[in-house]
């Protein structure tokens, strides 16, 4: 689950992790009133979308006076606001937030993750900060500090002095920096997060360490240890689709292809949508459809695949464990009648009541293409998709 940036930064104050001072507002009338209440002469106004790069598009404007911060509020409150993560569609913007200026020396990056490989959490800093860290990873790595942090052992002020020293800070400015990461980390076991990220973090002149952005993301599946972070889910921000497939146990996730897939297992969908690349075909979604769905998910299953208007072809790929083939198959047929399909549907089973679920399928009268195994899957769907089935 993500949050936008004041929800971020307001786990952050209070955690005791240095962020500047800010008010949100929904109107440029509000956002003046913001500053005003902010005080001093120079306020920066940002767009609140779940997205980075919004400076470049033009979401983040700085204001030295009220009436630009009313001017600016006004061009950017509405808009529909296009970033390298929004995609091309962009995202419109309700509500923007006014925070204080600040006296910039130097801007940094730090940012935490789980490594899942070596099942170890990684903080990252780099002296490279207020850009995109991907280019930097792609470009100049060595320029990314990386300490890892075992998390039955958990933070030690090495990890602080490591990242500290590695991006050049030195004196009372390394002091306040080592217990901003510590924060930081702290913040992020005890809130099950999965991304803590900030760019830029900055140095100002008088020698203080503040968060300048905050991108915070949360396990969605240790939100219920969390009352008080999954308050601040925006589900504007969050596909339609999506919040449906949570309702019914799915877990699905919207990408651009045109093959819709229904498989059980997340390592198995990994699979699926893999495979389908390699024959050439571009999955539109992935939906694991859990080992306890029932013919009722699976029928809701097919509803959120052909909300997707681009899908023309479906791949349904069950290895029957718990999740048994006949349950899936009833589900394939029911969902195929009810909903009237037209699109080319191609099923691979295996597992239990395999030969069960064969015969659902076959004396059901509907069009469905059968396969052997994956390979032979992901080949009959790509043609069917690409309108060169036999």
């Amino acid at each position: 689950m993500n949050v936008h940036e004041y929800q971020a930064k307001e786990l952050m104050r209070q955690a005791d992790i240095s962020v500047l001072k800010g008010g949100t507002a929904k109107t440029a009338d509000e956002a003046v009133n913001v500053a005003k209440k902010l005080g001093g002469d120079i306020w920066v106004v940002k767009a609140q979308i779940h997205a980075g790069g919004r400076g470049k598009g033009g979401g983040v404007k700085l204001a030295k006076s009220l009436d630009e911060v009313k001017k600016h509020a006004s061009d950017i409150l509405g808009m529909t606001l296009v970033t390298h993560q929004t995609g091309p569609e962009g995202k419109e913007v309700n509500t923007i937030l006014i925070e204080e200026g600040c006296d910039i020396e130097h801007e940094y990056y730090v940012g935490i993750v789980l490594d899942r490989d070596r099942s170890l959490i990684t903080m990252m800093a780099s002296r490279e900060g207020g850009v995109e860290i991907e280019k930097v990873a792609a470009e100049t790595p060595e320029k990314i500090i990386k300490a890892c942090i075992d998390p039955a052992v958990g933070y030690t002020p090495y990890v602080g002095r490591k990242l500290g020293f590695g991006i050049g800070l030195s004196g009372d400015t390394l002091k306040k920096a080592m217990k901003f990461f510590e924060g930081l980390y702290n913040m992020y076991i005890e809130k099950d997060c999965s991304i803590a990220e900030i760019n830029p973090l900055v140095t100002t002149k008088s020698g203080d360490v503040i968060a300048l952005d905050a991108k915070l993301n949360f396990d969605d599946n240790a939100l219920y240890r969390h009352p008080e972070v999954e308050e601040l889910r925006d589900i504007t921000e969050e596909s339609p689709q999506e919040l449906e497939a949570g309702k019914h146990g799915l877990s699905y996730i919207s990408l651009d292809g045109n093959i819709g897939c229904l498989v059980n297992g997340a390592g198995l969908a990994m699979g699926t949508l893999d495979i389908i690349k390699i024959f050439g075909g571009s999955p539109a979604n992935f939906l694991d459809v859990g080992g306890g769905a029932t013919k009722e998910t699976v029928q809701k299953a097919f509803e959120i695949i052909l909300e997707d208007s681009n899908v023309n072809a479906i791949l349904v790929n069950i290895f029957g464990g718990i999740m048994k083939c006949d349950i899936i198959a009833e589900g394939v047929v029911a969902a195929a009648k009810e909903l009237e399909l037209k699109v080319p549907l191609v099923v691979r089973l295996e597992g239990t009541n395999v030969n069960i679920g064969k015969k659902i399928l076959a004396e059901s009268g509907l069009k469905i293409t059968p396969a052997d195994d994956l390979a032979d899957a992901a080949k009959k769907v790509v043609e069917a998709a690409n309108g060169e089935a036999k």
